[in-house]
Order: C-alpha cells, then structure tokens, then sequence
C-alpha cells in the first residue's frame, strides 16, 4: 500500500431497495455467481483502498447474513428510503476519526466499473482538498473522489437522490476527470431489463 491509497477510504452507497426492480435489493442481487455488493467492495480493495466503509438501507439484515463483507465497515443508513443523498451523508459521516483524507465514492449497481477505473480515479488523489472523478467520453460519472475538505459541504447539499452531483457542479472547474471508458461501462442496474447485463 502507497501512501496515498492508506488515505483515501473506499464509500459503497448500497442502501437502495430496488422499487424498480420489485424491491430486491439492488446490493443481493447476483452477478458472477456473488452478491453485486461483495464484487463493488472488492473492487475498491483492488483498486487500493485500505478501508471499505459500506452504506445499508434496504433489507440491511438481509444483506448483513447473505454476503461476505469481512473487514468492511457496515454503517446503516435508517433513512435510505430518502434517497442516494441520506446514504451519502451517513457514509461521510463515518470517516471522520479514522485518519482518512479522502472518500472515493461508488455505488453498488453498477457492475461494469471495476478495480481499473477505480484505481485511476485513486490515483488523482493529492490531498485533502481534491476533487477528482471518473469520465466517459468527457462525461462526469463513478466513482467520485471527495477530499475530507469537501465532506461538509457534499452532506450539506446532498439531498432525494442527488448525491453529490449540486456540490459538483458548483464546483466544476476543480474537478480532476479522469477517462475511463477504455477500462470501465457505467450502465446501472435500475429496471428489469438492465438484469440482461448480469451474468
């Protein structure tokens, strides 16, 4: 481990209760053979994050016995009905104390972005004040790395399922991309048909 992935934690937000999906759990659903939520979490550990912090809403309990996430912080999010916004406060919210200096935020529904993408994203990372995220064909996408400097104003303005995409804007012009459509397709699992791009 370099310096820099000890100082940034990996942010799963896998609280949602898939309503589009007749309320599975996107974070149960399978892919592989595996829970997506155990093939995100590995991911941001291949990617170098020392910490994994996983965010848990919708059927927690569930999620808690059925996958294998040894060595991640579980943190529950008791109003994830409200949308990705309250999933991302309560992650933020777990970091400080931990001597972390920056968050790289994923989300688990999204299959198609693995270590490599993260990895790149990771490795903008300079310092407590960065910004830096993932880009396909010049679009902003996942994963987001948020420098500790952020974190206040990100739950300030994280709000329904937002995110953290008001914060961005607003401060676009110190955001770092980073390409990553030649390592990564950002496609979510929303609906029954995106079931088609599991295996």
């Amino acid at each position: 481990m370099n310096e820099t992935t000890g100082l940034v934690a990996g942010l799963l937000l896998a609280a949602g209760g898939g309503h589009r999906l007749g309320g599975r759990p996107k974070a149960l659903l399978r892919h592989h053979g595996r829970p997506l939520v155990e093939h995100a979490a590995d991911a941001l550990r291949g990617a170098g994050c020392a910490r994994v912090h996983i965010v848990l809403g919708a059927h927690a309990e569930e999620v808690r016995a059925r996958a294998a996430l040894g060595g991640c912080v579980l943190v529950d999010n008791p109003g994830w009905e409200r949308g990705m916004g309250s999933s991302l406060r309560a992650g933020l919210a777990s970091l400080p104390g931990t001597g972390v200096e920056g968050a790289l935020v994923a989300l688990v529904d999204q299959p198609g972005i693995g270590a490599g993408a993260m990895a790149r994203v990771l490795a903008a990372h300079r310092d407590r004040t960065t910004l830096a995220a993932a880009a396909y064909a010049g679009e902003r996408g996942h994963p987001v790395l948020l420098g500790a400097d952020h974190w206040a104003g990100v739950a300030a303005t994280a709000t329904g399922d937002r995110g953290a995409r008001a914060y961005l804007r607003a401060h676009g012009a110190g955001i770092t991309l980073v390409e990553c459509g030649d390592v990564a397709r950002p496609f979510d699992i929303d609906t029954e048909a995106d079931l088609e791009r599991l295996d």
